[in-house]
């Protein structure tokens, strides 16, 4: 593989790390306490030039673990009527995250990337609750890194000036249903969308790939 071909892969343009894109919908804000009640992840490709785009998607709804707390407030913003209705088709939480993780890291290995890192819009708030689920599953093969992130709240503030999914969404060129949103698998999807413009658009303005600085020695060479 030349050398520009191998800037141009995850592995290359993410440190070793595989991203995936994340969105969780909740029943209030501590993921210690709180019902984890939606989850969606999706898992991204470089093409051969080093673009980056959605590959996978793959969403849940989740059964609140036993004993959890629910907040009425929260069910009415996320729109979840019942949790507990059959209709939803939810499973638990550690076969959501079962299935989640098998598929991140299958991909991950293909891309040869060492680890997976989160993506998400308010980064902190959707890996606590993960990482939370993980704990209580037991789960041991837990793929993402413990504490870092690619906050896209942050990115997009950088890169667009807005914050808010939506804002920011609208701004970048991305269309955005507001009657859809708080939906995990609506905002993991436009998020997904959203990190790979910014990532994108910083290749277009010749930010990636890097070009080493020269040194006093190649100046001379060139003299």
């Amino acid at each position: 593989m030349s050398q520009d071909n191998e800037l141009n892969t995850l592995k290359s343009r993410f440190r070793g790390y595989f991203p995936v894109v994340i969105d969780v919908e909740t029943a209030g804000f501590n993921a210690k306490t709180d019902a984890l009640l939606e989850i969606c992840a999706v898992t991204l490709q470089m093409d051969e030039d080093g673009w980056l785009k959605p590959a996978t998607t793959i969403h849940f709804h989740v059964t609140p673990f036993e004993g959890a707390v629910i907040h009425k407030e929260a069910l009415e913003f996320n729109g979840i009527r019942d949790p507990f209705s059959p209709l939803r088709g939810a499973i638990s939480e550690e076969t959501a995250l079962k299935e989640i993780y098998k598929q991140i890291r299958k991909e991950q290995k293909a891309a040869g990337c060492s680890r997976a890192i989160m993506v998400a819009h308010n980064a902190n708030f959707d890996h606590s609750f993960v990482m939370a689920a993980s704990e209580r599953a037991k789960l041991k093969r837990n793929p993402f890194h413990p504490f870092a992130t690619f906050d896209t709240a942050a990115l997009s503030g950088l890169a667009f000036g807005q914050t808010v999914l939506a804002k920011a969404c609208s701004t970048a060129g991305i269309p955005f249903d507001n009657k859809e949103a708080h939906s995990a698998l609506y905002d993991t999807e436009r998020t997904a969308e959203l990190f790979c413009k910014i990532v994108n658009k910083w290749k277009e303005l010749g930010g990636w790939p890097l070009f080493e600085p020269q040194t006093e020695e190649s100046v001379e060479s060139q003299n």
